[in-house]
């Protein structure tokens, strides 16, 4: 279910890696949690952020959730899709539901990051606890 050529943190944001660049999203897991997003607010274009920073918020019908960055560097590109319709995010959030594009200060965070595989693993523990 989780993409295996994605990278993925404790807190449900995911990461996919191309060259210098991470594009940026919640998991299924995460969006399936939230139930029906209505809105979305992302940082501007330009923002350096730092691994573990909260970068925006995700809300939904049911709860408002942050949105942390797994990854250090500066913010060049945000989703202009997910102003007017959030709930792309439900639909697809590994495809156009994405949310930003980071380009990497500190490449080697992106190792730190669990596999798919370890993913699972981790959401397999949590719903035990």
């Amino acid at each position: 279910m989780n993409p295996p050529d994605l990278r993925y943190h404790e807190e449900h944001e995911w990461i996919r890696v191309a060259g210098k660049q991470a594009t940026l999203g919640i998991s299924h897991f995460a969006q399936d949690a939230l139930g029906d997003i209505v809105f979305i607010d992302l940082p501007k274009v330009g923002l350096q952020v730092k691994a573990g920073q909260q970068i925006g918020e995700v809300e939904s019908t049911k709860t408002t959730s942050t949105i942390y960055t797994p990854v250090s560097g500066t913010v060049t590109s945000v989703n202009p899709e997910l102003k007017d319709h959030p709930e792309v995010v439900n639909s697809d959030p590994y495809g156009k539901g994405w949310m930003v594009v980071i380009d990497l200060s500190q490449p080697a965070e992106v190792e730190t990051l669990m596999t798919a595989a370890q993913y699972d693993t981790f959401l397999a523990s949590q719903k035990k606890g």
